[in-house]
């Protein structure tokens, strides 16, 4: 972090899945902010990603999270509706950053954000504590609302796959056809003959 600078850290969550939306979070951590859980979400245990929301919450300067929905992601595609949930999480900060770090290789500027105003980070969440952050919000706001939309649609396994590409949930697709919630801009190529 260089000194002076207000860094927002941003990232997603759900590029995989076949079903629901891509969360994405920014989050503006205090200068000093250390806590000893704090790593790429895939690494933490349910639990730490739990603890570790209500601190970051607590603590943060200013977080926001957002959901891309699963017609935008098929718009737009699995890529740039990833940037524009970061994008959008960043406008709904109560405080303005001065600069922005992008977990990943793609980004588009918008709004003041030009290109000397953000960095892409390649594994950024294992980098920067504000990109880990934002990831461990994403991760947890998405789980939550796959295991609410699990509750509609109990036959896919929402809550135990999210939503990504499982034996079980190939095979309830097959079996029980595409809900609302999937994205039918890509599928595995087991589905491929499945129609929509």
């Amino acid at each position: 972090m260089e000194a002076g600078r207000i860094e927002a850290g941003c990232d997603e969550a759900g590029r995989g899945p076949l079903a629901g939306p891509v969360f994405a979070a920014a989050v503006i951590l205090p200068p000093d902010f250390h806590h000893p859980l704090l790593n790429d979400s895939k690494k933490m245990t349910a639990r730490e990603r739990d603890i570790l929301r209500e601190v970051i919450e607590r603590e943060a300067e200013a977080w926001a999270v957002e959901a891309v929905s699963p017609e935008e992601i098929d718009t737009l595609n699995i890529l740039w509706a990833s940037v524009t949930g970061m994008q959008r999480a960043v406008m709904k900060l109560s405080r303005e950053p001065d600069f922005l770090l992008i977990d990943g290789n793609r980004f588009r500027p918008f709004g003041r954000y030009g290109f000397s105003s953000y960095a892409t980070v390649v594994h950024g969440d294992a980098t920067y504590a504000s990109i880990a952050a934002a990831s461990v919000l994403a991760k947890t706001y998405r789980d939550e609302e796959m295991t609410r939309l699990a509750a509609q649609f109990p036959e896919y396994g929402w809550d135990r796959n999210f939503g990504y590409p499982t034996r079980e949930h190939i095979r309830a697709i097959r079996e029980y056809g595409y809900t609302v919630h999937h994205r039918r801009s890509f599928h595995p190529k087991e589905l491929e003959p499945t129609l929509f």
